[in-house]
């Protein structure tokens, strides 16, 4: 493998590069690491592939042995891992689902990486600029599309932090573990045994929660804000921790569903998520996420995304398929569909209200404090 190589991806989204025009000598001045722009910027590399380019001789003899692998075995340009992820899902061939995106092109879909936090990848054939979203990348992650990225700042970690921090967490832990379930598939079951007649959403009528415990990347991008959570009671049982945990699920869709609208009034034309990442083998999280933007949301035969998309760039750099663009149609199927409750549309737009007026609220009572 020569060392020089570097991915498009990184450079693009976390360096600075153009893809069109390279490096800019103005940045690294600026910031006084003009060093770096000696010798045609050999100190961090002048040899920038797409991702799925074949790189050098394939795997040095050295990697191979550490590896227990071939010498010589064809070597990809990298993806980072939430592109490696939207690579994975964003291409599947879908027919046959009868889904609005089969006869739409690819720029109808967006990817959604949900793990720890989570990541939106929206592509398009023209750069579009997006408030609160990076981008635009050219070819950052499928070649000739520009990329935009939304992203939530803390998704898994935030549920994780409102369920173990609940005073019924012990008994919650007790009861999942007598049952040999996680505490999430508890929680789901839980949710089904308290909602009677109801839909699962409906309650948390009187319970909202605004999901930046760590600040707000997209669309806001305002590192200031912090959680809210309003119309909390006196009790502290089991039923109430599954209320609240359903809540935090809704609040990371209704993010999500923020991005989206943002991404759409900057002219994006999104029909359909495709979700992947740890969050979406829970089926609340997806079928929320499913009733709350009111699109169908597609998921993976192969769950592991990230992985996928990485055999993606592996099987161009072998030469196996002669685009990324085939290698994603040919390797990504469609595991499940799940669509939305359109019947619930109405009390979903009602909450997506009050969620909006969360956010108000507290940027209002930042100015009341910081008043004279």
């Amino acid at each position: 493998m020569e060392k020089s190589g570097r991915s498009l991806c990184s450079l693009v989204c976390k360096w600075t590069y153009s893809a069109e025009k390279g490096w800019d000598d103005s940045f690294w001045k600026m910031i006084g690491l003009e060093d770096l722009v000696a010798d045609n910027y050999s100190k961090i590399g002048n040899q920038v592939l797409p991702p799925g380019a074949s790189l050098g001789n394939g795997l040095t003899p050295e990697a191979a042995k550490d590896l227990g692998l071939p010498a010589g075995i064809a070597v990809a340009a990298s993806l980072i891992d939430a592109h490696a992820g939207g690579l994975g899902v964003i291409g599947t061939d879908v027919r046959g689902h009868g889904l609005a995106c089969e006869g739409q092109p690819v720029t109808s879909r967006l990817a959604v990486i949900c793990g720890t936090s989570s990541c939106h990848m929206g592509i398009s054939k023209d750069p579009i600029f997006v408030p609160g979203v990076w981008g635009p990348y050219f070819s950052a992650m499928v070649p000739g599309f520009w990329l935009n990225e939304g992203g939530q700042s803390v998704t898994g970690k935030l549920i994780d932090h409102m369920v173990q921090g609940h005073a019924a967490f012990p008994e919650l832990q007790a009861k999942a573990t007598a049952r040999c379930q996680s505490v999430y598939a508890y929680l789901n079951s839980h949710l089904d045994l308290i909602k009677k007649a109801q839909p699962v959403g409906f309650l948390t009528v009187d319970l909202h929660v605004w999901p930046d415990f760590h600040g707000n990347r997209s669309p806001l991008a305002d590192l200031t804000l912090k959680g809210m959570v309003t119309g909390l009671k006196l009790s502290q049982d089991l039923d109430d921790l599954a209320i609240l945990y359903l809540a935090t699920v809704q609040a990371i869709a209704f993010g999500t569903r923020l991005i989206i609208e943002a991404m759409e009034a900057a002219g994006h034309s999104i029909s359909t998520l495709f979700l992947c990442g740890g969050l979406s083998k829970n089926p609340l999280f997806v079928q929320m996420h499913a009733d709350i933007t009111g699109m169908p949301v597609v998921l993976s035969q192969e769950v592991e995304s990230v992985l996928v998309g990485a055999a993606i760039l592996g099987a161009c750099a072998s030469g196996d398929f002669t685009s990324v663009q085939e290698a994603m149609a040919r390797m990504s199927k469609v595991g499940k569909v799940v669509l939305p409750r359109l019947q619930d549309k109405r009390y979903y737009d009602k909450k997506y209200q009050v969620f909006l007026k969360l956010v108000e609220h507290q940027k209002e009572y930042a100015a009341i404090m910081k008043g004279d």
